[in-house]
């Protein structure tokens, strides 16, 4: 008898064993400092005064922040923002009277966690900025937003597109220079007369004197190199329990952030896509989101995700593959931020297709205002095809292993990343308010 009982202890060992050396397999490896290119300090502190000062934006009201604070997880909070026409930060944002906007932003402010890794080489939901070697200067553009002139990295070029979206940042046709520009299809004077707000500083202009020397004028491409090295070095989280636990540490998670890893790297198959150490393959998947509010193109509620910029049929209803750094603090998630909760999300993936057909709209949160926010859901042959796309397996969860994995992903919050390592200034070159 004692004979047996050895060996069932030592084959549970040996399959304990086996498991844990499975599991091993799957981690990633930790992200350092290694991952990140090194900091100029003083461009960060300059890029940091221009990410919250609102004269980057057509009508002097609204800065990079307004859609990306720290407060709010580098997001808003937000499922679709309210840009240009609003007042206020995040859930608490509210429209202007008389200046009421034309939608809501299309898509979720995405969350700018390690977006500066060297990793990173597509931008966007869609992908739409994107490294390429056949591209100008190595960066392939939107056709009608080309570059002037090479840009270090694929965030500096994404911020060179914000500020002239007529509903983000630039506002509307007639209500100043930018916005005209944007108008007539004109982007390189959208961006010079930005450059030339920004040029006209003393304050800001003398900062750029060190990057581009005394005599040259700001480009819009310096502002944007700058802002990609604040973001870099601000939105770096690579310091969570999961990182210790890769480092060594086997007491850097709980119970169940232990079990929810195992789902995670195993029977939940969540690496399929969120791989590495940023929890991020890169790719593009269709995953049956709920689509709501103005879809991407005018006109159109419609929003066919990567194959807008491929012109791929097999890109249809395709998005980026989000991070899971710190996601804690970014909900809601999705490409429409369609669900509020850590858990909600989880069971989507669980269940896509079910999951879009019975969407609960109450999980939307959006500024209280009549847009048409559910016309792609209304739509019956759209609501059809978003679920034909579709290509992520069902993968039954039970409530405790839904638990273990919002647990688990706890455990990829960066605490000190989330306080923020500069900060928010109180004040701007510019004294125009900043949002706090």
């Amino acid at each position: 008898m004692n004979l047996l009982i050895m060996r069932v202890w030592v084959a549970l060992g040996v399959l304990s064993l086996s498991a844990n050396l499975s599991l091993a397999a799957e981690l990633p490896e930790r992200a350092t400092l290694s991952s990140f290119p090194d900091t100029d300090m003083e461009l960060a502190l300059l890029g940091r005064d221009l990410f919250y000062d609102p004269i980057l934006s057509g009508n002097l009201n609204i800065s990079c922040a307004t859609c990306h604070h720290p407060r709010l997880g580098t997001s808003d909070g937000m499922s679709l923002s309210v840009g240009e026409g609003g007042t206020g930060l995040g859930p608490d944002r509210s429209i202007i009277a008389g200046q009421e906007p034309q939608a809501r932003i299309p898509r979720n402010a995405p969350a700018l966690w390690n977006t500066g890794a060297y990793e990173y080489a597509v931008m966007f939901h869609d992908g739409r900025v994107e490294l390429s070697d056949d591209a100008d200067f190595g960066l392939r553009m939107p056709a009608d937003r080309p570059l002037e002139r090479a840009l270090p990295s694929p965030l500096s070029a994404q911020a060179m597109l914000p500020p002239l979206s007529a509903d983000e940042m630039a506002g509307q046709l007639g209500e100043n220079p930018v916005a005209d520009a944007v108008a007539r299809g004109d982007a390189p004077a959208a961006w010079a007369h930005l450059a030339a707000r920004v040029n006209n500083i003393p304050a800001y202009r003398s900062r750029f004197d060190a990057m581009i020397g005394p005599d040259a004028p700001v480009h819009f491409t310096d502002i944007a190199t700058a802002l990609a090295e604040f973001i870099t070095f601000e939105f770096q989280a690579i310091n969570a329990p999961l990182d210790a636990y890769l480092n060594g540490d086997t007491t850097a998670l709980n119970a169940a952030q232990t079990r929810g890893m195992a789902l995670f790297y195993g029977p939940a198959g969540c690496n399929t896509c969120h791989s590495g150490p940023f929890q991020t393959d890169h790719g593009f998947h269709a995953i049956a989101m709920p689509q709501i509010g103005p879809g991407k193109e005018p006109g159109d509620y419609i929003d066919r995700g990567r194959a807008y910029v491929t012109g791929d049929p097999d890109d249809l209803y395709r998005f980026r593959t989000p991070s899971l750094r710190n996601v804690t603090q970014t909900a809601p998630y999705g490409h429409s931020g369609a669900f509020a909760t850590l858990p909600a999300i989880i069971r989507h993936h669980a269940a896509p297709v079910g999951s879009l057909l019975r969407y609960d709209r109450t999980q939307a949160i959006l500024t209280d205002y009549p847009f048409a926010d559910w016309q792609a859901l209304d739509d019956q042959n759209e609501l059809l095809d978003i679920a034909a796309g579709n290509e992520l397996p069902d993968t039954p969860l039970s409530d405790a292993e839904i638990n273990d994995l919002v647990a688990f992903l706890s455990a990829l919050t960066d605490t000190t990343a989330a306080k923020g390592r500069l900060g928010v200034p109180k004040t701007v070159p510019s004294g125009l308010p900043v949002d706090q």
